[in-house]
This record gives C-alpha cells, structure tokens and sequence, in this order.
C-alpha cells in the first residue's frame, strides 16, 4: 500500500485542497481535506509512514480544515474544522491549524467510535502486553508515552485507550504524540532524533508541538495488544520515582472517571472495564526524572 510520503508535495497538496487525502491510522480511515499550507505542512512531516486510499475509497470520517467565508478569509485569518460539513467547534488562528486538525481527529473518535470502550489515556507496549496511562492534563501522560515509545515501546495512542468489547483487547490507533509547554524542549533533549512540528503558541493548551510516532509503531497498527498494566501517573518537580499498588475497585472508578462512553455502552461497558481491571496490575505513578521512570517500566512483570 502506498503511504503518504510517496506523494511528492505537490501531489499531497492537490488532494488536500481536492478530492481528499484518505489516511488509515489503525483502525479508522479519515479523508482530509484542506488548502491551508501549516496542514500539508504537519502532514508531510509526521505521517509519511501512513498508508494511504484512493480517492474513491471508503473513510470513516470526512473532515477538513478550511478558511471561513467573509473577511476572516483575509483580515487576521481564521480556520474552521469540520466534519461532515458540521462546524463543531468555534474558528481558531490560522497558524492553529494543524493543531485543529490533530484535536478534531482525536474528537471524531472519542464521539462516534461507539464499538469499543474508549478511555482518555496514552496506551504502550511491550511484548504483547499493554501498559494503559490514564491522566488529567497536566500529569505529565504525553511526556511520559513519548519517552517510553522513544525507549522500545510501542505506541498504540497518546490520547485514547480503545477496548475491544469482545475480548478486552487494546486496538491502536497510532497518531502524533501532542507535547505541550515545557514537555516540548524536555522531549527535544531526551530524544536525540526526535521529529517534533514548529511549536504553535497561544493555544487554548499553551504552546504546542506534536512527535512524530515511530515508523514501527505505524507499520504493526493493526496488532492488538492484551491489557497488563493500568498506571495513573503524575510528573511533580523533585518528587522520587514510585509505583504504589492500588486496589482494583479505586482503579475501576478512576478508569471510569476518564472514559468517553462508559455511559453510553451500560452493561457491555461495565463487563469490558470490570475485565480489564481484573486481568491488569493497578500502580500509581511518580516521577520526575524520565531515566528513572524508563528503568521502572522495563521492569514492570506481568501481572499472575
């Protein structure tokens, strides 16, 4: 299958502002469209391992991200994301643009993916076994899964954690890990080849980059993996690394506490989740050295 950096640029450009770019992260298929230059900019740099459709081919989502109409075209210019030609959040700076795009694609999922149990958390693996980071913003979650994938784990999701009902497997959904903040130059000095896009600044996060996910982790988007680990993590200034065993039934209501559709999903919910933590080790997690945090995690052992 073709992939994105097959394109020359040109040829990425004219899809962008035509009939669609159809991009297959794990298990969806989003057709882009956009003639906005900061979007085949981001594109170019961080999803040339992507494979690609034809034109004709089915998507799962068709999204854009567009100039409005009026003088935002023009004066201080404005973009828009849309799904479906439904303008679901209000306008941003035209530099905020690939940003968007990221944002919104992470938004069309956690609302419509309703075949599986989503949960807002970064997802690594190592050896079949599945290490799920739920966190608030702020916790240091995206920090923490980049230099994890960075150090021989592979990258399922920095935002969301995808239960197959069925069975209880983590289906990925491998994209760009979003950095914010100080996390970028962290990540810019902890990861010597490190491919980062041009920070964009005053965000409603802040400042914000986003890592290009390794080409392994892409290319293996359609291996599954088996739950083992369920850490809540959180990076605080000074603090010693620790990993602190929690009970199954805290672990189940903070889990809960960050799923998408936990409500939404009633009995099948519950059984997914209620299996999950059955089958996982709970920790929480401190941190604030990531040398440290990588020798706790490649020490982990699956759970009896």
């Amino acid at each position: 299958m073709l992939t994105v950096a097959s394109l020359s640029r040109r040829q990425l450009e004219t899809r962008l502002a035509g009939a669609g770019l159809l991009v297959q992260t794990g298990a969806f298929v989003s057709r882009i469209r956009s003639p906005i230059r900061h979007v085949a900019d981001g594109i170019a740099l961080l999803y040339g391992d992507y494979p690609i459709h034809g034109e004709n081919g089915f998507a799962d989502f068709h999204v854009g991200v567009q100039y409005p109409g009026g003088l935002r075209r023009w004066y201080q210019p404005q973009v828009n994301f849309d799904l479906d030609g439904q303008l679901p959040f209000e306008p941003l700076p035209e530099a905020h643009a690939f940003p968007m795009l990221e944002w919104g694609l992470n938004w069309c999922i956690s609302t419509r993916a309703h075949a599986y149990l989503m949960i807002h958390a970064a997802v690594v693996e190592r050896g079949g076994l599945a290490a799920i980071l739920p966190a608030p913003p702020g916790s240091g979650k995206s920090t923490l899964c980049a230099a994890l994938v960075n150090r021989g784990w592979r990258l399922l999701s920095d935002e969301l954690a995808l239960f197959r009902p069925q069975d209880g497997l983590l289906v990925p959904v491998p994209r760009p890990v979003s950095l914010k903040n100080r996390s970028i130059d962290v990540i810019r000095g902890y990861v010597a080849d490190a491919v980062l896009s041009r920070p964009v600044s005053n965000t409603t996060k802040g400042s914000v980059a986003h890592l290009k996910a390794p080409a392994d982790s892409v290319a293996r988007a359609h291996q599954t993996a088996r739950p083992a680990w369920i850490v809540f993590p959180k990076y605080e200034a000074g603090a010693a690394t620790s990993l602190t065993p929690i009970p199954r039934a805290r672990a189940f209501f903070r889990v809960a506490d960050n799923a998408f559709n936990y409500s939404h999903m009633g009995a099948r919910g519950f059984a997914t989740l209620a299996g999950a933590i059955e089958g996982c080790a709970s920790y929480d997690f401190r941190y604030s050295n990531l040398d440290e945090a990588m020798a706790l995690f490649a020490g982990l052992e699956a759970p009896r």
